[in-house]
C-alpha cells in the first residue's frame, strides 16, 4: 500500500526507525495501525528531505519537528548558494569557449562539491557536520583561501614550538592552541569534550595524522596533548 520495498522495511527495523508489532510465520513482519501511521509520517518527512537520523529523532520526541525542518531549510539554502556559484562557473565557461576572457585556474572549480569526506562526516557527526558544511558552502574563494592559510599558519607555529622542545603546557604553546581553537570555530563551536575528541581524532584517524605530520613528524600527537591541556583549562 505504501509502495515501500521489503528491503527498506528491513532497514527501518534494523535501525529502530520502524519496528513491526510482531513477526508472523516465516519471519513475515506484521504492522498495526500505529505502525502504519508512523510509516506515513516517515514517508512525509522523507519527502520533505529530512535524513533518517533526523526523522528518528523527530518521531521519538527527541527533536522538535519544526526545528528539524528549519535546519534542513538552512541546508537547502546553503546548497542553493553553492549551485548559484556553480551556475556562474558554467556561464563563465561558456563565455570562454565562445572566445571570451580566459578564466583563472581557481575559477574553473568554483561551486564544485569537492569535499570527499562530506557524507562520512554527516553520518558520524550529524548536525555538527551539517552546520560546518553549511558555513563552508557560503564562503567565496577568497574566504576559503584566507581560512585555510590561517590554519596552515597556526599549525606551522605549533610545529615550530614542538621542534624547539616546548612542553605542551608551556604558555607559548597554549597561546598557539588558543589560536587553533579560534580557527576551528570558523567551522563549528567545540566545547571541552568535543575539542578533546577532535584531538583524539587527529591521532586515531590516519588521514588526519598523515596530513598534520607533514608539518613535522609527531605533530598530531603533540597537538592532541596540547589541545587536551587547553580544553581542560579553558573550555566548559
Amino acid at each position: 500500500m505504501a509502495r515501500v520495498s521489503s528491503r527498506t522495511l528491513r532497514h527501518y527495523d534494523h535501525t529502530g526507525l520502524l519496528r513491526p508489532v510482531a513477526t508472523g510465520h516465516g519471519g513475515v513482519r506484521l504492522y498495526g495501525r500505529p505502525e502504519l501511521q508512523r510509516l506515513q509520517h516517515i514517508l512525509l518527512l522523507r519527502e520533505l528531505g529530512l535524513g533518517l537520523p533526523d526523522i528518528g529523532s523527530v518521531l521519538d520526541g527527541d527533536t522538535d519537528e519544526v526545528a528539524a525542518l528549519r535546519r534542513h531549510h538552512e541546508r537547502l539554502l546553503s546548497e542553493s548558494m553553492r549551485l548559484r556559484r556553480l551556475a556562474a562557473t558554467v556561464a563563465r565557461t561558456i563565455e570562454e569557449r565562445q572566445g571570451g576572457e580566459e578564466m583563472a585556474a581557481e575559477e574553473l572549480f568554483e561551486g564544485f562539491a569537492d569535499d570527499p569526506y562530506a557524507a562520512e562526516a554527516r553520518e558520524r557527526w550529524g548536525d555538527t557536520a551539517a552546520e560546518s558544511q553549511r558555513r563552508v558552502a557560503g564562503w567565496d574563494a577568497d574566504r576559503q583561501r584566507a581560512v585555510m592559510a590561517e590554519g596552515t599558519a597556526v599549525n606551522g607555529r605549533i610545529a615550530e614550538l614542538m621542534r624547539s622542545g616546548a612542553a605542551v603546557d608551556d604558555a607559548a604553546v597554549q597561546a598557539a592552541v588558543a589560536e587553533h581553537h579560534a580557527w576551528i570555530r570558523h567551522f563549528w563551536e567545540p566545547d571541552r569534550q568535543a575539542y578533546i575528541g577532535l584531538g583524539e581524532l587527529y591521532v586515531d584517524d590516519p588521514r588526519f595524522s598523515a596530513s598534520i605530520d607533514r608539518d613535522a613528524p609527531g605533530l598530531a600527537v603533540y597537538l592532541r596533548d596540547a589541545m587536551r591541556v587547553y580544553a581542560e583549562g579553558e573550555l566548559d
